[in-house]
């Protein structure tokens, strides 16, 4: 081997050596394993959108939000990828937290029940039996939203801890009705669930259904970071919804839920949708809409879930978002 090549491959070496060390871990700690929903994310080894940020993305898998918000106190993860009721109950314990991008402002939760049943407005649920995935899930928390829309309380209905594969008790007529998701009653179609009435806790409360939330100590000494890593996840956000079918291609082999490219596309089309709002179209992606995210908090309050009040306006923050797509 010549002087000429060697010394060739030694710049080479150094130039990704050094590439390498300019790259900032992140790890986000995510409510759900590496599932087709977050495909955006799961594709980083095949789009690089953080690493061209300068950014290593790492992803720690749970088991709803507020496991995610754990890893974040525990300092497993950097950032939590939680919904805004784990946050709240955080909060209310006393945890210092802050919330710094609007993953899905639309809410995603409902309640289905079949045809057979009657049950059309949130009134008729009034002495029905109704399935969530457990006593601690979004779904118990957005079931009680939607009672309180109507004047109803928990003890209204008889909740049954279901599971997550809450749908099969539902046919079985185990239920009447079960609370759930956008893509948890995808699934539950596909598998013979049948003509149902679905009612959508956004038409009476549209709380966003998953936010980014950090330490206050961390978004205080990592701004610069977290900047990049928002720009990023908004680059992948705005990739997933412009090339949903590339998406649905790559979850089938990113995603542990994803051998299925057809689900896959239904999977991702329902996420961009729940990606976007009228302060999304207006402000970019990302952005907050504080007032529904205080009304959540205020609600909580009523219903006994958390013990005191919480002011928004403290501890949600929208200077690290990256500017409307196209702006900067």
């Amino acid at each position: 081997m010549s002087f000429r090549l060697l010394l060739v491959l030694a710049l080479a070496w150094l130039g990704s050596s050094a590439l390498a060390q300019t790259l900032d871990k992140v790890t986000v700690g995510g409510w759900s394993q590496p599932i087709s929903e977050i495909t955006n994310l799961l594709a980083e080894p095949d789009h690089g959108l953080f690493k061209a940020r300068g950014i290593a993305l790492d992803y720690v898998p749970g088991n709803g939000g507020g496991s995610a918000i754990q890893a974040l106190l525990a300092g497993q993860a950097d950032v939590a990828f939680t919904d805004p009721a784990s946050f709240y109950l955080a909060l209310d314990k006393g945890a210092d937290l802050v919330a710094i991008y609007n993953i899905y402002p639309q809410n995603v939760f409902n309640v289905v029940s079949p045809k057979s049943r009657g049950i059309r407005s949130i009134a008729d649920l009034k002495g029905k039996r109704v399935g969530v995935y457990s006593l601690a899930s979004g779904t118990r928390q957005h079931l009680l939203l939607l009672l309180a829309a109507a004047g109803l309380k928990e003890s209204d209905v008889t909740v049954e801890v279901t599971g997550l594969l809450n749908f099969a008790p539902l046919i079985q007529g185990q239920v009447d009705a079960t609370a759930a998701t956008d893509t948890g009653l995808l699934v539950g179609r596909a598998k013979g669930l049948g003509d149902v009435d679905v009612i959508a806790v956004r038409d009476h409360l549209n709380l966003p259904s998953d936010i980014f939330v950090v330490t206050r100590d961390g978004y205080e000494a990592r701004k610069p970071l977290l900047k990049r890593f928002l720009a990023a996840y908004r680059d992948s956000a705005a990739w997933m919804i412009a090339k949903p079918d590339e998406a649905a291609r790559l979850a089938v082999t990113r995603a542990i839920n994803g051998r299925d490219e057809a689900i896959n596309r239904e999977v991702i089309s329902l996420r961009n949708l729940s990606s976007v709002s009228p302060t999304t179209g207006r402000e970019g992606l990302g952005h907050f809409d504080l007032p529904v995210l205080q009304q959540g908090a205020d609600q909580f309050r009523k219903l006994g879930l958390i013990s005191r009040p919480l002011d928004m306006g403290q501890v949600v923050k929208s200077d690290l978002i990256p500017g409307k797509e196209g702006t900067r």
